[in-house]
């Protein structure tokens, strides 16, 4: 269970301001950490933390252990790749070790164990975009000896079935991270059923839980659900010929676990395609249909680097529109995209052209390279740019563009207030 915040006065690695009365816990940026468990918080969590800063925590546990590392909470600027601010995770005492995970955005980890009694944890910020960052616990583990301790990998039958640790003989271990990765053939999907569940239960499923995505990695905007307690889910099935499934447990309450298959079908509609012989030459079959012609190229700035340029303040006064809101749809157009966005917040509007549709205000943009940036349905962004003739917003290559968190709206209306 996630301890009080009290309770993380007690390890030694934070040090203490004594105010009237009241000890407040003070996380520094990096430092060497040694014991056998206590708590890694980003510099100044639970308050923003700070821009442009590289933060690095070495830490050491007794010699003959390993390090199990779990996050209790998550909240770095989202990006699909975590290209902006991001916490790297090592299996060692350096950067130049094997990196274990690269992480952003609220999804919270699964625990991370290393393969020796080191481990490094590093964060860094760009200007931008901050959130209340990260709060991690770990200590000391015993290397793993047992077959039935470790879990996941790549699963390609046709069919078949996964579980969780020491299914059915007892409850699954504290402290471990299973990520199962299914991949069909290009024309199927996966339906995955849960014949068995008993996942420590939580109206949100904060501590234990199983989490399932379409395609193959934890992308919060590819989430197919997030499971937990004792009935099993209903039967999910994926979107493409890819499916991930991750299970978390914490440290603490465990259960009896799961016993889950999955099944491959045929795509409804879906052609015959040639796919790969065991030899690893793919099978060579004679077409006669005409060649395709060849992709048209887009717009020259297109073939710039995506790449945002300047901060949210620098580019407000630089913009037609500033807005907050939810993308509802996406339509390709060529080599662009149109995104229908329901606005939450306008803060410069200029001659934007909106409509008043039930109770939502929305507005249709023209993402003019349909890969950059990569908008997501359903995720909710503030965005800003030019507005063309029509009315019609306008998002380039270098548009600035942030996944909206509330703290940015305090910042857009003060901006709002001032004269550009």
């Amino acid at each position: 269970m996630l301890l009080p915040l009290a309770l993380l006065l007690i390890p030694a690695l934070v040090t203490c301001q004594q105010a009237t009365n009241v000890s407040r816990p003070v996380f520094p940026c990096g430092g060497q950490i040694t014991g056998e468990q206590g708590y890694i918080a980003s510099e100044g969590f639970p308050a923003l933390y700070p821009p442009n800063k590289t933060c690095s925590w070495s830490i050491t546990v007794p010699p003959g252990r390993v390090v199990i590392l779990s996050f209790r909470h998550m909240d770095v600027e989202t990006d699909p790749i975590c290209r902006y601010d991001h916490v790297s995770v090592y299996n060692g005492n350096s950067a130049s070790s094997e990196r274990l995970g690269r992480f952003c955005g609220t999804f919270r980890p699964g625990a991370i164990m290393s393969t020796s009694n080191m481990m490094l944890i590093e964060m860094a910020s760009d200007n931008d975009s901050a959130g209340k960052g990260f709060l991690a616990v770990y200590k000391a583990g015993l290397p793993p000896e047992k077959e039935n301790q470790f879990c996941g990998g790549k699963l390609v039958k046709p069919q078949g079935s996964f579980k969780t640790p020491n299914w059915p003989d007892k409850e699954y271990p504290t402290g471990i991270s299973c990520s199962w990765h299914i991949v069909g053939h290009p024309n199927e999907v996966i339906e995955l059923k849960f014949e068995k569940f008993g996942v420590e239960s939580d109206n949100y499923c904060r501590y234990d839980y199983v989490a399932v995505f379409n395609g193959g990695r934890s992308d919060e905007t590819q989430q197919a659900g997030k499971f937990c307690g004792d009935q099993p889910p209903d039967p999910i099935v994926s979107q493409g010929n890819e499916m991930l499934v991750q299970f978390v447990s914490d440290l603490s309450v465990t259960s009896d676990g799961f016993l889950a298959k999955y099944d491959m079908k045929r795509k409804a509609g879906a052609a015959d395609i040639p796919l790969l012989t065991t030899t690893l030459r793919p099978i060579t079959v004679a077409s006669t249909r005409a060649p395709r012609p060849k992709e048209r190229k887009g717009p020259s700035i297109c073939r710039t680097k995506c790449h945002r340029k300047g901060t949210l303040q620098s580019n407000f006064c630089a913009s037609s529109f500033v807005i907050s809101g939810q993308v509802l749809n996406l339509v390709t157009s060529g080599q662009s995209l149109q995104a229908t966005v329901s606005i939450t917040n306008t803060y410069k509007s200029a001659n934007l052209k909106t409509r008043q549709v039930g109770n939502r205000l929305i507005t249709k943009l023209l993402v003019v390279c349909k890969q950059c940036p990569n908008l997501r349905k359903g995720s909710s962004y503030t965005l800003m740019g030019p507005v063309d003739k029509v009315g019609r917003g306008r998002i380039l290559p270098n548009s600035f563009f942030l996944i909206y968190k509330p703290q940015q709206h305090q910042v857009l209306t003060k901006l709002t207030a001032r004269r550009c």
